[in-house]
């Protein structure tokens, strides 16, 4: 290439480069492909738009951060049989105990953090809570297979196959320690950390998942959490209040 050639090609080079900067073209130095190729006349078509996931519920809270669609399942059912569906309302799982109890164990009480874990670990008392060695986070998995494998032995099939009835016979032989969950840790702690669970489920506010609709609460006719009963308690009448969450408090 010849002097001559090699400067007009510099020339060129330089002044298409100032034309992409001078155009806001480039980003950080790097000249932006879908311009360059109009610019080049190579309109390259454009891409399609990306669908969005589909939302399926309005609840972020609705979502499993620890438990397997199997645990999930699981769960479920066996909450479903100590807070059932009734006359008087939903039942643990329309009312998401099992999402509380997902969100519960993946934080970190279900690693025991404010629990003193030095030991000793004696037999406890019926009076006193557990003292196994175990981290809830484990004991509810170690505790869901049981009753699985439980439920097998028995009558042959899942616990989520088994007619109400024979889940009731499960979890009945479950709270009273008639096998284990693992080396030795009795059954009935698993089904006292499910019954606690299960109760807190359909009972905490919805922040923490369940309690679907503050439906729990309003089975019991209870306002929720609010900032003052003022009003309320200077009125001469009977006030009837529906339910408030935390969220509530957001505008104070």
């Amino acid at each position: 290439m010849s002097k001559q050639e090699k400067n007009s090609f510099v020339d060129k080079r330089s002044s298409r480069r100032t034309f992409l900067k001078n155009s806001g073209l480039t980003v950080g130095g790097v000249v932006l492909g879908g311009a360059l190729g109009s610019l080049l006349g190579n309109d390259p078509k454009t891409p399609a738009p990306v669908k969005q996931a589909h939302t399926p519920t309005a609840n972020p809270n609705i979502a499993l951060i620890f438990f397997t669609t199997e645990q999930y399942q699981l769960t479920q059912a066996a909450s479903e049989r100590i807070f059932p569906e009734d006359e008087n309302g939903p039942g643990a799982k329309e009312l998401n105990a099992a999402i509380y109890i997902d969100h519960q164990l993946a934080s970190p009480w279900g690693l025991n953090v404010k629990d003193y874990r030095l030991g000793a670990f004696h037999t406890p008392e019926p009076t006193q809570g557990g003292q196994t060695k175990m981290l809830r986070k484990d004991l509810f998995p170690a505790g869901l297979l049981a009753l699985n494998t439980y439920s097998v032995k028995q009558f042959e099939k899942k616990f989520t196959e088994l007619e109400i009835a024979e889940q009731d016979a499960v979890l009945t032989d479950f709270s009273e320690g008639k096998t284990t969950v693992y080396k030795g840790v009795s059954s009935t702690e698993f089904f006292n950390l499910l019954r606690s669970l299960t109760m807190e489920g359909v009972y905490a506010d919805p922040l923490y998942g369940g309690n679907k609709e503050m439906l729990g609460w309003k089975m019991r006719k209870y306002p929720g959490s609010r900032m003052t009963y003022l009003q309320e308690i200077q009125s001469e009448n009977f006030v009837v209040l529906e339910p408030q969450g935390l969220n509530s408090h957001m505008g104070h």
